[in-house]
């Protein structure tokens, strides 16, 4: 077995990191469900569908080598952030009230900010790796 060099390296360490900051998100999500977000209409179904999802995803960006995966995760960190950013607006989200306090607050976000940009990056290393070898 030899190790990957180059753009497939980059593309390894980028899949790695990627995936690491999904399933953080996610771990965050679940922990945040399990102790009390559960019992909110919405936003409850939604941690837990965001937590078991971003399990799943964070898994698929390392084992499907597919550009899908890597926009899902983006898609997860847009949209995850996105409804952070809205719940601490003073119309809130579906009824939560959020601010820019505590661990899981600051963990889930720069985990989401990681993903957006490593999905990202990934995507452009793995668009030139495939159009230099085609």
């Amino acid at each position: 077995m030899s190790w990957h060099t180059g753009t497939q390296a980059t593309s390894d360490v980028l899949r790695a990191l990627l995936s690491a900051c999904v399933m953080l998100s996610a771990v965050v999500h679940l922990d945040l469900w399990a102790n009390g977000m559960n019992t909110l209409d919405v936003v409850g179904p939604a941690f837990l569908l965001n937590g078991v999802g971003g399990l799943v995803l964070g898994v698929l960006v390392l084992v499907w080598r597919h550009w899908l995966p890597l926009l899902g995760a983006v898609g997860f960190g847009v949209a995850t952030l996105t409804a952070f950013v809205i719940s601490t607006t003073p119309g809130g989200f579906f009824g939560v009230h959020e601010q820019w306090v505590g661990i899981p607050v600051w963990l889930s976000a720069i985990s989401e900010i990681g993903a957006i940009v490593l999905g990202i990056a990934a995507l452009v290393v793995e668009r030139r790796q495939t159009s230099v070898q085609g």
